[in-house]
């Protein structure tokens, strides 16, 4: 079926550490264009500097942002390879356990990615500041403090080649901080992708991996296009939210499928092996638990049913403890979100 080609919650993962990246990218290659662009008395732009000059800056971020990404793809693709042949050996043991698991870790994991989501736009502002901090920031009179200070003790010498080494550190980082920024920023968000994936896709096939992977790194490429272009902040912040709400009705839908699991663990233990083979009929669940059931529409076997089985969580069974989990679960996520909403993250009166 569709779920073995692609994942949406991988998609999810892929999109918000993508948006991360393509919004460093964008303020640094405005921040390029910004300060090294004027305006004329006719109101036209002009080139304050060689445009080579532009061009090897604009390269520096090019070549830091990819190859960071290169670096956590590697490292990401042995980290999943060993996740994967150690996970199989002991996967079919106990099959319903590592779903269930897996399902809730996966949830919890969605939940604080989706207050993140929320807190992207307000990132611009802080990359920017911290671009404008690595470039102009000079210690070097506190250098001369320091060596004088020192003069004729027995480590001055010692203390006056650290400090020659630390100013060429610091004129080798204000030199190519445009490409030692995205670079960092790149491998820690390809990393923290890379983790995520590993534990949410450790119950998904390898095969639901690529595309995902592929959608939601191109949608948030898109997105960081936008951005660059100039493009509408308000609608960026209304996407972010949309995606975010969308988030948190998967990370539900995942406790109750885990909760679901677990439960249907725990009935087979007592009934026999044979109970998964009964279909949805009786004799499928346990009725001692059971709020309702309908005999179709199995969210693991039927067709549409497994859409909205792997979106929402759904079975075809509801349990007292599954329905309870479901409902309980958005109630953490309110509270969180109540003290959040920063200026840059939601568009006023969001909540009218």
């Amino acid at each position: 079926m569709w779920e073995d080609y692609f994942s949406v919650q991988i998609f999810f993962i892929i999109l918000r550490e993508t948006l991360e990246s393509a919004i460093i990218i964008s303020v640094l290659l405005s921040f390029v264009n910004q300060n090294f662009t004027s305006i004329d008395q006719n109101g036209d732009t002009y080139l304050t500097v060689d445009p080579k000059q532009i061009r090897q800056y604009k390269a520096q971020i090019w070549i830091g942002a990819l190859s960071g990404l290169a670096i956590c793809l590697g490292i990401g693709g042995v980290f999943i390879a060993i996740f994967y042949v150690i996970g199989n050996d002991i996967w079919s043991a106990a099959e319903r356990i590592w779903e269930g698991v897996f399902s809730i870790l996966s949830a919890l994991i969605i939940s604080v990615m989706g207050l993140a989501l929320l807190r992207i736009n307000s990132m611009q502002t802080k990359w920017k500041s911290k671009l404008g901090k690595s470039l102009n920031d000079n210690n070097h009179d506190d250098d001369e403090h320091l060596l004088q200070e020192i003069e004729g003790e027995p480590l001055a010498q010692d203390i006056t080649k650290l400090v020659y080494y630390k100013r060429k550190m610091d004129e080798f980082g204000k030199k190519y901080a445009l490409g030692i920024l995205p670079f960092v920023t790149t491998l820690r968000e390809g990393l923290e992708a890379v983790v995520f994936v590993g534990g949410i896709g450790v119950n998904q096939p390898a095969s639901s991996f690529p595309l995902a992977i592929f959608c939601g790194g191109l949608v948030g490429g898109i997105v960081g296009v936008v951005m660059y272009r100039g493009g509408n902040k308000m609608s960026l912040q209304y996407f972010l939210i949309l995606s975010s709400c969308f988030l948190y009705m998967v990370a539900a839908g995942l406790v109750s499928r885990g909760v679901w699991f677990l439960e249907l663990e725990q009935f087979v233990q007592k009934c026999g092996q044979d109970t998964s083979e009964t279909g949805s009929g009786p004799g499928s669940y346990d009725i001692s638990n059971t709020i309702w059931h309908v005999n179709c529409c199995n969210g693991l076997t039927d067709g549409g049913w497994m859409l909205l089985n792997a979106l929402v969580g759904w079975t075809n069974t509801a349990t007292y403890v599954q329905r309870k989990i479901r409902s309980f679960a958005i109630c953490p996520i309110k509270i969180p979100i109540e003290g959040n909403q920063e200026e840059n993250c939601f568009p006023k009166n969001f909540n009218s």
